[in-house]
């Protein structure tokens, strides 16, 4: 008999999955903290431009089309992930290079972060004019009618959301379904941002885009208010109360998901949230989220600190999954 590795009844030994895995979703987070977006480039921003022109080839008022043009853009965000995956086969640096790339791209806690702090920075100083500039960059309502009051809860509530969005939802999907999954939600959640609101013309092509979205967001949007409720005590929450909160009025919100969030944010940070917003000259009555007071500029330091407290939880919490998923395969 010749000597030689040991098969047995175990089978052959396992390349490790569940390490490289979890090392690069630790890394790619730390990598956006440290580096943040760059100006130009960002591999989002790129896929953006590229769905832009898809759609503008693609569109019609038609759900079958939009599902169609939903499918293919989803698929050319996911298929360089999963060809980057196949590259870096079975090896360890490959594996964990690749998964920290995606996980930087897929993730924006420090873009987050820092347009929320310069919009509180220009009400902090009486600077309504500026504050109603930079509140673009980070939600989509008009800010032109907005107060210093309304100006602060659009940024809290838009740092409740998009700790989801940008933070916990990517993570947890790339935990699930490494680089692919990251990369697809990514994709899916950027579709819904430009097709997915009611509008005339996106009222039956964004249908799809929209429902895919609020399908992938589901499972992670009560993960990050459940994950808003333990960390409720860095912002001087009750976790029991953010959590009472949180599944009392999150779903009272239209989107199935972002009440949730927001709900969570208010009941940390003991205020209200909610109201009269305008998108696009179109004026919505939104139900009120909390029971605390109106949210102040100073509040919105508090959400960041809720929200990168929700980053470091949702980073440990995904990192344990992949390697819990490894040891059980």
């Amino acid at each position: 008999m010749m000597a030689g590795r040991r098969t047995g009844a175990t089978g052959p030994a396992r390349s490790p999955t569940g390490w490289p895995l979890a090392g690069g979703l630790v890394a790619g987070v730390l990598t956006d903290a440290l580096a943040g977006d760059p100006a130009r480039g960002h591999p989002v921003a790129l896929f953006g431009r590229a769905a832009t022109t898809l759609e503008r080839r693609m569109h019609a008022d038609q759900r079958s089309r939009g599902t169609l043009f939903t499918a293919g853009s989803v698929l050319l965000a996911t298929v360089p992930a999963v060809a980057a995956g196949r590259l870096a086969g079975r090896s360890t640096p490959a594996r964990l290079t690749v998964t920290t790339a995606t996980t930087w791209a897929a993730i924006g806690a420090r873009s987050l972060a820092v347009e929320a702090a310069r919009i509180q920075s220009a009400l902090m100083t009486g600077d309504l004019r500026a504050a109603r500039q930079l509140l673009p960059r980070l939600c989509g309502r008009d800010p032109a009618t907005l107060d210093v009051a309304g100006i602060a809860r659009a940024v809290v509530e838009s740092v409740a959301e998009n700790s989801n969005d940008a933070i916990v939802a990517p993570l947890l999907w790339g935990a699930l379904a490494g680089s692919s999954g990251l990369a697809a939600y990514r994709a899916a959640n950027t579709l819904d941002a430009m097709v997915g609101h009611r509008s005339p013309r996106y009222e039956r092509f964004g249908w799809a885009s929209a429902r895919l979205d609020d399908i992938a967001s589901w499972g992670p949007a009560r993960l990050t208010a459940l994950l808003s409720a333990a960390c409720a005590p860095a912002v001087g929450g009750h976790p029991a109360q953010t959590w009472r909160i949180a599944t009392r009025y999150g779903p009272r919100h239209p989107s199935p998901n972002a009440g949730w969030c927001e709900a969570a944010f208010a009941g940390a940070l003991r205020i209200r949230l909610g109201g009269t917003l305008s998108y696009a000259g179109r004026a919505e009555r939104r139900p009120a989220l909390g029971c605390g007071r109106p949210p102040a500029p100073a509040d919105i330091g508090r959400a960041i600190s809720l929200s990168r407290a929700v980053t470091a939880a949702a980073t440990a919490l995904a990192a344990a999954l992949a390697l819990a998923t490894d040891s059980s395969g």
